[in-house]
């Protein structure tokens, strides 16, 4: 049997007054979605426990069948997976943005959507200038360039690191235009890392990447934010705990990261943005032909999630339209050829576009395929799924149930 899953990051919502009181998804044209949906049955699951920060680390481990509480160890180390970054059992992994602050508020927590090839140069010069022995003599700082405004410091420790689980870091992308003081990270270690985030406000001041973004007219990569530090997870593969061998399709280092340590097939996009100019047919396309040589095969889109964060409704219901044609409709049409198939199309977690930033709380899924009864559900969206007697209060339930 084939498996395909999709995942529309943060695409569950509330109703909008601009939409006509209804969700980006339900405004929606997702003839697709509400086909599995007729096939199938609608429900909702809990991805994150309510002790844990609403976010796409600890909601796709849930996704994906793994408890949260067991494994979770931080964010960073996931992103350091798909990075190359090897991590020794000490170390830590924090994860650091690219951000604009002006007048002391979070303005964009992605420096203007910066680019690879810009702020690598710019991670270069803060690790220049900021890397190195840390200033504690114990240890070793390094800052690795990652995707747009999506870079990582590990801390290698020797042979202990300042932080523990009291360590408490805030995700810029959940407090825009929010003065940023009371959102400093805390506890164990914040001094280290209140200390970075200070010295590379004058490295990124006068960097000639920035003085170009400025006279463009774009916004300049004020300082580094430091955040979602942990350190490396142990996980037993996908195929040891569920007998399937999987391919993840993203355009994100976090989801990719969390594939990989699955034992997953890491299949790159040429296209896949992580934004909303991704390239939706590109996935689809490539994830069709994973299906091939995969028994599961899972693409992730950042888009809807991005959406949110920007406080765009028609950027939401546009990018949810492109998944549904340019993604799930061509995985639907594939799967038949196999046989015997099952689909899930669901997000992580819930991004409401009222507060541009993730939330607790249940998020609808869509499952047809061999041996799911069809409900009688007309279509997939927040108000079906809650209308459903179908509910995993733990979402990481809810992948065994999928498989099974």
């Amino acid at each position: 049997m084939k498996f395909a899953i999709v995942i529309p990051d943060g695409c569950a919502d509330e109703p909008q007054d601009i939409l006509g009181g209804k969700t980006p998804l339900q405004a929606a044209r997702t003839p697709n979605m509400d086909r599995l949906a007729q096939l199938g049955v609608v429900g909702r699951s809990n991805n994150v426990p309510p002790s844990l920060t609403p976010a796409s680390d600890v909601a796709t481990l849930s996704l994906f069948g793994y408890d949260p509480l067991v494994v979770y160890t931080g964010r960073s180390p996931l992103e350091a997976v798909a990075m190359g970054i090897k991590l020794r059992p000490a170390d830590w992994a924090i994860r650091c943005n690219l951000v604009t602050v002006e007048n002391e508020e979070m303005r964009d927590f992605t420096a203007g959507h910066i680019t690879s090839e810009e702020s690598r140069q710019l991670i270069r010069a803060i690790d220049d200038t900021l890397g190195g022995p840390a200033p504690d003599d114990a240890s070793q700082l390094t800052f690795y360039p990652g995707v747009s405004y999506r870079h990582c410091l590990v801390y290698e420790a020797r042979p202990t690191a300042p932080f523990t689980s009291e360590t408490k870091t805030q995700p810029p992308h959940d407090i825009p235009d929010t003065p940023i003081a009371e959102h400093l990270p805390k506890g164990p270690g914040s001094n280290l890392l209140n200390q970075l985030m200070t010295a590379s406000r004058p490295i990124l001041q006068k960097h000639s990447v920035n003085l170009a973004r400025v006279a463009k007219g774009q916004k300049p990569a004020t300082q580094i934010w430091l955040w979602g530090q942990g350190r490396a997870p142990r996980l037993d593969t996908f195929d040891k705990v569920y007998g399937k061998r999987g391919a993840i399709l993203s355009a994100v280092d976090l989801v990719r990261g969390v594939g990989m340590l699955l034992g997953w097939t890491r299949v790159d996009v040429p296209g896949a943005t992580g934004y909303l100019d991704t390239d939706y047919a590109a996935k689809g396309r490539y994830g069709v032909e994973a299906l091939k040589n995969h028994d599961l095969v899972c693409v992730h889109v950042e888009a809807p999630d991005e959406a949110s964060h920007e406080g765009k409704p028609d950027e939401k219901v546009k990018a949810l339209e492109e998944i549904d044609r340019h993604i799930v409709g061509p995985l639907l049409e594939a799967l038949n050829g196999y046989g015997e198939w099952r689909m899930l199309v669901s997000p992580d977690h819930r991004t409401p576009l009222r507060t541009r930033a993730h939330s607790y709380g249940d998020v609808p899924f869509v499952v047809a395929g061999a041996g799911v009864a069809s409900k009688g559900q007309k279509t997939y969206d927040e108000a079906v799924a809650a209308a459903s007697d179908l509910a995993f209060a733990r979402g990481y339930e809810l992948m065994p149930w999928f498989l099974s």
